[in-house]
């Protein structure tokens, strides 16, 4: 008989961008009872929960509730069900998880265009119009913050755009939700879908999504309900294109989340409460100071990297705010600095995909793994790798430097409180 010891995983500070370190409280959350998914009970904390996701994707939307699965999930609900087979789909791609939008939409049967721009650059506004005027889709998908080179996409303008000309506008917001600035009906962004691992500091498992009256008006020019649950069998109607995928229909999934209760699957119920709770830690801290604490770690991050005399990646003015991109200097064995750091340390950082593979280390300061703490600690224990590995850092200057951004942050908030309180 074989014996098999007792899980326990090594603790470890997640410095990548994504999966991060789960805060407790949403650990315990899990650890709940289960209740059934009609008891009234759980169907209160389901209407909860999407309030709370209204006030994350800062929408009015009617829609917003989880799709059961990982970020992917959401991504491919979203695109198959608001693309029919022949739409054309525009793809702008500045990195990696823009190449998923089109992977996604290829096998939704779309005609898919994409731009491309070079790894480490975004697309202009005039760059998008351009192509939204020419092409004239159906609909534009569009990642927000493209994890793989560390840059945000500015959306300012194209909202409108897209409903000038008719199309719908699907934003990729998985790495930036929580963490980044996102206003959804002011952007005028008909689908957006987030994810929980990343700066909502929740067990990769569901995908927040949010959609308006425009993009449900086609899911339900496309709706079938399964035989068994309509309340009658009548024939199918001959011309009806319905949703290709029947787990991640989005026109039978608002039935499931209405008043209406029709079932589709059993709902995972731990993962609800996880989000449940992670949604009310982001809203307990307020999005604007979450905001402001994601800036403030990156900027101390910044400091300590370049004081220590390494270089970052990317152009610097579309930088993501929770992912950094840095280059592994000439001659460093990058993967053996990534295993150093987590065997010696317990800290793990990312490499890079495709172009950018063995080119840089992405660090990321993510929802409760962005701390002082364990800003502190990696720039630290990266210099002391980087020393066994024949690169030479400026010494000791990588932590003060960051500690200087505290200091002065620290400084100038007790100047604000005492200017307050003055007659």
């Amino acid at each position: 008989m074989s014996m098999y010891k007792d899980l326990a995983p090594t603790p470890r500070t997640i410095m990548t961008p994504g999966p991060v370190e789960v805060d407790p409280r949403v650990l315990r959350a899990m650890s709940f009872p289960i209740l059934g998914q009609f008891d009234p009970e759980f169907t209160a904390l389901m209407n909860e929960t999407m309030s709370m996701l209204r006030q994350l994707f800062r929408t009015g939307n009617e829609w917003a509730f989880p799709v059961d699965g990982t970020s992917r999930s959401g991504l491919e609900a979203v695109l198959v069900g608001l693309i029919e087979p022949g739409d054309k789909v525009l793809v702008p791609i500045y990195g990696r998880f823009g190449h998923l939008l089109a992977e996604i939409a290829g096998r939704c049967g779309a005609e898919v265009i994409t731009i491309e721009k070079e790894w480490g650059f975004v697309f202009s506004r005039e760059e998008l119009e351009l192509a939204v005027k020419q092409h004239r889709p159906a609909v534009v998908a569009v990642v927000h913050g493209e994890t793989s080179t560390g840059r945000l996409q500015p959306l300012e303008g194209l909202g409108a755009l897209c409903h000038e000309l008719g199309a719908l506008l699907v934003v990729d917001a998985v790495a930036t939700i929580g963490g980044v600035r996102l206003d959804t009906d002011h952007l005028m962004l008909d689908a957006v879908i987030g994810g929980t691992q990343k700066c909502l500091s929740v067990p990769a498992g569901m995908a927040p999504l949010t959609y308006n009256d425009r993009a449900a008006a086609k899911l339900l020019r496309r709706k079938k309900i399964e035989r068994g649950l309509a309340a009658d069998d009548a024939d199918d109607d001959p011309l009806l294109r319905p949703i290709q995928s029947n787990y991640l229909d989005l026109s039978q999934l608002q039935d499931y989340w209405s008043p209406a209760r029709l079932n589709h699957h059993t709902e995972a119920t731990s993962m609800l409460y996880a989000l449940r709770e992670g949604l009310r830690l982001v809203l307990e801290e307020g999005l604007e100071e979450r905001f402001a604490r994601h800036l403030l770690h990156e900027k101390a991050l910044i400091a300590g990297l370049e004081a220590m005399g390494l270089l970052l990646f990317g152009d610097p003015g579309c930088k993501m705010p929770v992912v950094t991109c840095i280059m592994i200097p000439d001659g460093v064995d990058g993967e053996s600095v990534r295993a150093m750091l987590l065997e010696q340390f317990g800290i793990e950082i990312a490499s890079s995909f495709g172009p950018l593979k063995g080119k840089i280390w992405r660090i990321g300061a993510m929802g409760y793994s962005c701390s002082k703490r364990n800003v502190l600690l990696t720039l630290g224990a990266l210099e002391a790798v980087l020393l066994r590995h024949g690169f030479e850092p400026h010494r000791a200057c990588a932590v003060q430097a960051a500690m200087d951004v505290y200091a002065a942050e620290a400084a100038a908030a007790e100047a604000a409180a005492e200017a307050d309180v003055t007659p």
